[in-house]
């Protein structure tokens, strides 16, 4: 069976972190597109195909979600609920990638349904390093149709 090229979606507002992401990721190989969105709101609109995303058509092309909890207009862990709500989005594997490293918090994201929680290293090597090793795992990612 074909496989579809996954797309990933990286919704962060910081664009530092943005930027080395996207840096990082290409230098690992990943060959993937990337969509960068800078909120919450974002992320639920080009999800779901609305706003300023009417129009695209949310199930042409594999999706995984990396998602930053720290956003403005929606958090990513609001997001993150009501896309493992939906029964036509839940099956998007979302990675969350912050650097909040409560305890409560990544317990609470894998209660909603978060695939993989990733803690952002506060240190730029050490961030580069975990990104590097984000691209290599993606490599081999394989996600459901939607």
């Amino acid at each position: 069976m074909p496989t579809e090229p996954l797309l990933i979606v990286l919704a962060e507002d910081d664009d530092g972190h943005a930027s080395l992401v996207q840096r990082n990721l290409e230098r690992a190989g990943l060959a993937n597109g990337l969509e960068r969105l800078k909120d919450g709101q974002e992320a639920l609109d080009f999800i779901r195909g609305e706003g300023s995303f009417a129009g695209r058509n949310a199930s042409q092309q594999p999706v995984l979600l990396l998602l930053d909890i720290k956003m403005p207009r929606v958090d990513g862990v609001e997001v993150l609920r009501q896309i493992k709500s939906d029964p036509k989005t839940a099956l998007i594997p979302v990675i969350m990638l912050t650097t909040t490293d409560d305890p409560r918090e990544i317990q609470r994201c894998y209660e909603l349904g978060c695939s993989v929680y990733i803690t952002k290293p506060v240190d730029y090597q050490g961030f580069v390093e975990a990104i590097k090793r984000l691209g290599l795992f993606l490599q081999v990612v394989r996600v459901p149709a939607q």
